[in-house]
């Protein structure tokens, strides 16, 4: 029986890992008023009839702390990459030279900066609430494992680690957030 208890701990702790991950991976997508190559990762344009990832279709650079550059493999497509861009909701206004898409990364205001806080402890909070139903998931499978006869003792050992994964991953959660208002409130 110690060997199912130890299951759902292993498989709390890999859920945990999976909420800071994606917590991580949504934080980065908040641009910080700096120019970042992954700003444009979620962006997809129509390229022979399928639904293509800019970085599929182009390389994405970022000559300077300001730009990004843009630079199809193909120059047909640089029209649907800049309606894309124009389209999407970062708020960007794209350059077409024929060649390239230049995007200046114009600096934040203050209102926005704000509102991108708010963002993203917004996305910190998923990431404890995802943590939280982890524990509450693995919790429940430990309390039917009393049920089925495991000794009250190693369940509430199992509780208490389940607790201390909990906290610890709270706590990096909200290490992500920090770091990430000082990099957007940063000037």
């Amino acid at each position: 029986m110690d060997e199912d208890i130890k299951f759902y701990l292993d498989h709390a702790k890999e859920l945990m890992e999976k909420s800071i991950e994606h917590t991580m991976h949504a934080l980065q997508k908040l641009r910080a008023g700096k120019a970042m190559p992954n700003m444009l990762d979620d962006l997809s344009v129509p390229y022979y009839g399928n639904m293509t990832p800019i970085g599929q279709v182009s390389s994405v650079s970022t000559p300077d702390a300001r730009t990004i550059i843009v630079k199809p493999w193909d120059k047909n497509i640089i029209p649907e990459l800049e309606k894309t861009i124009i389209n999407s909701d970062l708020g960007l206004n794209p350059q077409n030279d024929g060649e390239i898409i230049r995007i200046n990364i114009p600096p934040l205001s203050e209102e926005r900066r704000k509102m991108l806080v708010k963002h993203a402890k917004n996305e910190a909070e998923n990431g404890k609430i995802s943590i939280r139903n982890a524990r509450k998931d693995a919790n429940d499978h430990l309390k039917q494992l009393q049920k089925d006869g495991v000794a009250e003792d190693l369940i509430k050992k199992a509780e208490d680690e389940v607790q201390k994964m909990t906290d610890s991953f709270t706590i990096k959660v909200d290490e992500l957030l920090q770091r990430k208002e000082e990099e957007i409130m940063t000037v």
